[in-house]
């Protein structure tokens, strides 16, 4: 095989450098499905993958990219066949196994899941890990009986990022009717009420961590940034109610009592798109593509890899609105 385009993270002295080059087959990392990419995303994740001291790639040269849609043209594997679509997120794609951000991929077929027939390669990517994490969530809340007839009060944090806007969507297209999105600027107000917000709130409105128990103000919350928000939050879970929390743009640390848990019986749960097992990715995709899918509404940008460091700023900055593909 010729040559073909990828983004290369190095490491160079004491700085990490990025950028488009030609590469070949024998660069990628091993596996048994040899894929040619249609699209990749960009994630938070993906940012953090080019930034020194990032935490999230540990052995260079890399090609970023958590994850991918496009179609089998080698497989060792008889599950999967030439021709074949298919989606890969997660696991170590992109942090210490070459990732999506390439026009070819070589991939474990553990880690492949097929296209659902109603979803499109580009839509598989409009959704790709941020609209997984979202699905994952929303899941995780309904398990803990979030339900539509209930009309419960939610919050999604961060809801004009990627999994945020995408977890608003969803929660409207299944008949949530009681969803309040926290945005940190003014411009993001009119897109959170695209999205189905029904009510908006600042990050100033939340009020400070003052007490270990707050008014009850919802009943679920989809939290998407961790750090303070995640703390001051707890307080406010109405009793049997229940958090999601999947990011940390605004901290890892969480600063909490056993009071909102022991008193309200308040549930905080953990979501991990990383490493959910194999087994369970094609159901979750099948509600992507069908109940819930909301591809063709969603605030989406579509750039080639030449592109990709412009949006890795605006999301570095916190000026990143919507979901943003890579056509590779």
């Amino acid at each position: 095989m010729d040559s073909f385009k990828a983004i290369v993270v190095k490491e160079q002295e004491d700085e990490v450098i990025y950028g488009v080059e030609q590469i070949s087959e024998d660069q990628l990392s091993d596996g048994e499905v040899f894929i040619k990419v249609a699209y990749s995303s960009i994630n938070y994740k993906d940012m953090l993958a080019v930034q020194k001291k990032g935490g999230v790639i540990r052995n260079y040269p890399m090609i970023p990219g958590i994850d991918l849609s496009g179609t089998v043209v080698q497989s060792a594997d008889s599950r999967f066949q030439e021709g074949q679509e298919v989606i890969v997120t997660g696991f170590e794609l992109g942090m210490s196994h070459t990732g999506g951000f390439a026009e070819y991929a070589r991939v474990p077929a553990d880690w492949v899941v097929a296209l659902p027939e109603s979803l499109s390669q580009r839509d598989a990517m409009v959704f790709g890990t941020a609209g997984f994490t979202a699905a994952l969530s929303i899941l995780a809340l309904e398990q803990n009986g979030m339900d539509p007839k209930k009309d419960p009060k939610i919050l999604v944090t961060g809801s004009n990022g990627g999994v945020g806007s995408i977890a608003v969507q969803m929660l409207a297209k299944i008949g949530y009717q009681n969803i309040t999105a926290l945005v940190r600027k003014d411009h993001q107000v009119d897109v959170a009420k695209s999205l189905g917000a029904h009510t908006v709130i600042f990050s100033d409105d939340l009020g400070e961590l003052k007490k270990p128990l707050n008014k009850e103000k919802f009943d679920y919350v989809l939290d998407t940034v961790g750090g303070d928000v995640t703390s001051v939050l707890i307080p406010q879970l109405s009793y049997g109610g229940s958090m999601t929390t999947c990011g940390m743009a605004a901290g890892v640390e969480l600063k909490a009592t056993v009071l909102p848990f022991i008193l309200r019986g308040v549930n905080l749960l953990g979501i991990d798109s990383v490493n959910v097992p194999i087994e369970k990715r094609p159901a979750i995709w099948a509600k992507m593509a069908n109940d819930w899918n909301i591809a063709g509404t969603t605030l989406v940008d579509e750039i080639s890899l030449e592109e990709v460091p412009g949006t890795i700023d605006a999301i570095k900055n916190g000026e990143h609105l919507g979901r943003t593909i890579v056509k590779c």
